[in-house]
């Protein structure tokens, strides 16, 4: 059985004193009911579960909001007292139903005693359909995404995960155990976090497996567009869908995706799978302070995909071309390091969003790939593929708002400095100063800690 580190996430939950109904988000066939029954099995729980999409009829019982109605429904449908001491309320597909999902706020209030575990997979879809109010501080979400480096690493080869989890910025990592977590790191680049995808790699230990797998994940996600287009966008949709692959970590342009479609209905169809937790949006953010958030521009985006092995496959690519590849060909593939960093710096507690920072001139463009906000500090990122690479939109992004630290990924063994450089502006040169961050591209669920530690190690900066 595969490890997901959202059980701990769960764990707590049910040991809370005052417990909320919990909303587990994300995309389909990313391990949401494979991570509740599992839970269930391992803490020894009585699992009552019930699939809402295939028990329609139950949404004009949770329209009534009437609990001892709903109760007793339940306890007929699977035979048994679902409030008995250990027991677990599943609701599977809650976005089938959508009035389910405001009875949540009931569950919490009447009958506060029983663990309630919802999960939905296209539930923006259900909250824009609706004009109920959402049972707001009556509930809590867990964004749950495709399994993550660590989660792989840990099913093929887990005695490597001490390296990540232990590290510390002042300590070295073995060479040996460098090489065999970039070959590692490699490898999640074409099997990614798909739970189905990572099962075939273990089991079989085979990417032929792998590419079977993403073919049939591929082909069920197109089969699902017709559930949220309509008819005349659904080829539209599977266009897009296969094309933003190719254009991850590119400034989004509508007429690059389709020259035969206006760019409202292009906009529209990216609106959707973005809805459908197929892709996400990175906004470019002036990064002017934190949130960043709040100094976005929506107009100016980028994209990722939902996972990078499925992004691979779609691109073509296979293990063959991946091994033959330098660095700098890595980044011109598919931007598949980009996408990798991108999607393990998502926050499960929060909304999938991320931001960048773009600065577009007629002589000298700078853009870095992420920034990200630890405390009040702006921090930006860049990714590298390979073990090379320069520092200029760093170092463009550290004069222009002050950073007094800048992170870059890539394939080298982790290392801090103090960088001094005469950066080039209109009319001549200006000296900047930072400390540059460096770390490998699989330490990249580690940064939020390691950036913790620096932060109380004023030392180090």
């Amino acid at each position: 059985m595969l490890e997901r580190t959202a059980e701990k996430y769960l764990n707590n939950w049910y040991r809370k004193n005052h417990r909320k109904p919990l909303v587990l988000r994300g995309a389909r066939q990313v391990g949401k009911s494979t991570l509740v029954r599992h839970f269930a099995e391992k803490n020894g729980l009585i699992l009552n579960e019930v699939n809402l999409e295939q028990n329609l009829y139950l949404n004009n019982l949770f329209k009534t909001l009437d609990m001892d109605s709903i109760i007793r429904e339940l306890d007929a449908l699977f035979g048994r007292n679902i409030q008995e001491p250990g027991a677990l309320l599943f609701l599977d597909e809650i976005q089938a139903t959508p009035h389910a999902l405001q009875a949540l706020r009931y569950f919490y209030e009447k009958k506060p005693e029983l663990a309630v575990i919802s999960a939905g997979s296209l539930l923006e879809f259900a909250l824009a359909d609706h004009h109920f109010s959402m049972p707001v501080g009556r509930i809590e979400y867990y964004h749950l995404g495709p399994m993550t480096f660590t989660e792989f690493l840990s099913a093929v080869e887990p005695g490597l995960t001490w390296y990540l989890s232990e590290f510390h910025i002042h300590q070295t990592i073995s060479v040996t155990a460098h090489q065999k977590l970039v070959k590692r790191q490699r490898e999640y680049l074409l099997v990614g976090g798909m739970p189905e995808a990572v099962d075939a790699f273990v089991q079989e230990h085979s990417l032929m497996a792998v590419t079977a797998v993403h073919r049939s994940i591929a082909g069920t996600y197109q089969d699902d567009f017709s559930k949220y287009a309509k008819q005349k966008d659904l080829a539209l949709m599977q266009k897009t869908f296969r094309q933003i692959p190719r254009i991850i970590g590119q400034k989004v342009k509508y007429s690059n995706m389709s020259r035969e479609d206006k760019a409202r209905n292009v906009k529209a169809v990216i609106d959707l799978l973005v809805k459908a937790r197929v892709c996400h949006q990175v906004f470019h953010s002036h990064c002017s302070g934190v949130p960043l958030i709040a100094d976005m521009n929506e107009n100016v985006y980028k994209m990722l995909f939902m996972d990078v092995g499925l992004a691979a496959y779609l691109t073509g690519l296979d293990w063959i071309a991946l091994q033959s590849m330098d660095g700098d060909a890595l980044v011109n593939e598919g931007k598949l390091s980009e996408q990798f960093v991108g999607q393990h710096l998502f926050n499960p507690l929060e909304p999938p969003q991320l931001t960048y920072w773009l600065r577009e001139l007629k002589i000298a463009n700078a853009e870095t790939d992420f920034v990200t906000a630890n405390g009040n500090q702006v921090i930006p990122i860049e990714v590298k593929a390979g073990k090379s690479g320069t520092l200029k939109s760093l170092q463009q992004f550290a004069l222009s708002k002050n950073a007094a630290l800048c992170v870059r990924f890539d394939l080298n063994l982790p290392d801090i400095r103090q960088i001094t450089h005469s950066v080039r502006i209109d009319g001549g040169s200006m000296p900047v100063s930072y400390t540059l961050l460096s770390l490998p591209l699989y330490m990249v669920e580690e940064l939020p800690r390691i950036l913790d530690e620096l932060r109380s190690d004023r030392r180090s900066l």
